[in-house]
């Protein structure tokens, strides 16, 4: 399509009215009873070929009809899908797939996985079923939400993310060995999403288990990448997590919406590609991913300016029957390579939450043609198929969930966050989660400045007491297993292998320490020993089955 003619198009679309009730292919509007029964239908086509075909590997190889492990080894399909069974109305399979994870994923696995796509997929999806629970009929804990399987298998595959974040800037890197912590090998470089998005998850989790750590490694991250910005007030999309140089320049749509946003990348109601310390246009191209935006524009009440680019994002989908992964915007065209819909779900959320705001049957006519598209164009015996034979985690945990709720403006998940029952602290018993999104604040952090005007604060909708983190590497096995005595050591040559929380011991004769402490495991000379390390008074203690090397406080770290 000529480039002035996709121009007119979008303009045309941009300046008509909204009209209120416009007809589908047949002359009516969407039904949505009829579209969430349609929606439903795909969900279990999908989520049964899984079970039968792919289980327990992470993901459905839709075309061969079999799986395989891709993010990790996770059952990854699973943790994903668990929030929309219960949206679906799903509560036994809920309840089953909850017993299901307990008894076959293990973390302590010899796997390489992305930082990222870990905290988002597992972390996050293991969180939100854990926040789901008591709704979902499952007999929590006493204590619950600050306790619970779910929540402690969170914690364990976010304890083996941490070693990432050890880095000389606080960013951390892209990929973690899950069983023996950063490759000596692995590159620093790392994309921005993947050193800025993890507040969300670690937050929370810092929020029910008591122990900041996970927050604190988000929020300085998060500081770091913001500080890295350039003079113009824009990021680059790769960066090198030891030097914080940028690596990669390209600056396009972000997770601040800020000026720097609409002065430099915003033409036409089209987000480009622009060089970030210059703010001229590098790539004018639009990349599915973006399609979140219009979404996000509605959450702080820019509607106008959000439809007017979800128009232009929706004439695309209609153009090709999805979006392409790279769109070139002059050419009215695919990018070569990049021309797959790979079933990602960001304008079906933008068409949610712009449909919750204004009621518009435009956007449940893009979910018609949605669900149209993807049944015809991806739908094969065994799910639905992406060109290169995947069905990833997030077709089941956001496209078709988004698709769901789209068409169900009466779903529980739908809140205004006005009302909850929480209470501000809490050491015990049950508690009903938040219709809504909150604020949570671990009570080591409870008081401390946010760089916040003191009117802008707010109290915590829930502060959970610090919990001790039953590790399979926790100190008692340790010492029961070694046999050693804890004493002060200086280590000169070090490697950091792996890094565990144990519980917290009261003092003896042995263990001269009660505050948190962290196990790392590291290279002494030729032997390996146990080091501890005080956060409470910065002192290294270490114990070896063989004898002490040297004694001394200093790490040299």
């Amino acid at each position: 399509m000529p480039f002035r003619l996709l121009v007119q198009l979008g303009l045309l679309c941009a300046w008509l009215p909204l009209h209120h009730g416009a007809p589908g292919p047949d002359g009516t509007a969407p039904d949505p009873a009829l579209y969430r029964e349609r929606v439903k239908a795909m969900f279990y086509h999908a989520y049964d070929s899984y079970l039968e075909n792919a289980f327990p590997y992470d993901e459905l190889r839709p075309l061969t009809c079999d799986g395989h492990d891709t993010w990790g080894s996770f059952s990854l399909t699973l943790i994903d899908a668990l929030d929309t069974l219960l949206i679906l109305g799903n509560v036994s399979e809920f309840q089953r797939v909850v017993e299901v994870l307990q008894d076959n994923v293990d973390f302590d696995i010899d796997v390489n996985a992305s930082v990222f796509e870990t905290n988002i997929r597992v972390v996050g999806g293991l969180l939100s079923a854990h926040l789901l629970s008591k709704k979902a009929g499952v007999e929590v804990e006493a204590g619950w939400p600050c306790s619970g399987p779910l929540l402690r298998m969170a914690e364990e595959a976010a304890r083996k993310l941490l070693p990432a974040f050890q880095t000389p800037t606080g960013m951390p890197y892209g990929t973690v060995n899950l069983l023996h912590g950063v490759n000596p090998g692995e590159t620093p470089v790392t994309c921005t999403a993947g050193i800025g998005t993890f507040i969300v998850e670690f937050a929370t989790l810092s929020s029910l288990t008591g122990d900041p750590v996970f927050e604190d490694v988000a929020r300085m991250a998060l500081t770091r990448l913001w500080e890295s910005r350039s003079d113009i007030g824009l990021v680059g999309n790769h960066i090198d997590v030891l030097t914080g140089k940028w690596v990669a320049q390209d600056s396009g749509i972000g997770a601040e919406y800020n000026k720097a946003i609409r002065n430099y990348t915003y033409f036409d109601d089209w987000y480009l590609w622009v060089q970030m310390y210059k703010g001229t246009v590098s790539m004018p191209v639009f990349q599915s991913l973006e399609a979140y935006w219009p979404g996000l524009q509605s959450l702080i009440g820019d509607i106008d300016n959000a439809m007017r680019t979800f128009l232009n994002y929706y004439t695309v989908w209609k153009q090709f029957g999805g979006l392409p992964e790279f769109y070139n915007i002059p050419q009215g065209y695919t990018v070569e390579k990049r021309e797959g819909y790979p079933l990602r779900p960001e304008l079906i959320e933008s068409a949610m939450y712009l449909y919750r705001a204004t009621g518009d049957p435009t956007l449940l006519e893009l979910g018609r043609d949605a669900v149209e598209s993807i049944e015809k164009i991806s739908k094969v015996e065994c799910g639905f198929a992406t060109l290169d034979n995947r069905m990833e985690s997030f077709f089941l945990a956001e496209t078709v969930k988004y698709l769901y709720l789209l068409f169900d403006p009466t779903n529980f998940i739908h809140s205004n966050g006005s009302t909850f029952d929480a209470k501000k602290t809490m050491s015990s018993g049950p508690w009903e989660p938040p219709a809504g999104p909150g604020i949570f604040s671990s009570p080591e952090n409870e008081g401390q400045a946010r760089e916040k005007k003191p009117s802008e604060q707010k109290s915590p909708l829930l502060s959970c007491p610090s919990q001790p983190f039953t590790s399979k590497l926790a100190l008692l096995g340790q010492l029961d297993s070694l046999g050693g005595v804890l004493r002060p050591l200086v280590v000169k040559d070090t490697h950091l292998v792996s890094m565990e929380k144990p519980a917290n011991r009261d003092e003896d004769d042995r263990v001269p320490l009660v505050r948190d402490f962290w196990i790392l495991t590291v290279t002494v000379k030729t032997e390996s020993d146990v080091i501890i390390f005080d956060l409470g008074n910065s002192q290294l203690w270490g114990m070896t089955g063989q004898g002490w090397t040297e004694e001394g406080t200093n790490l040299g770290l």
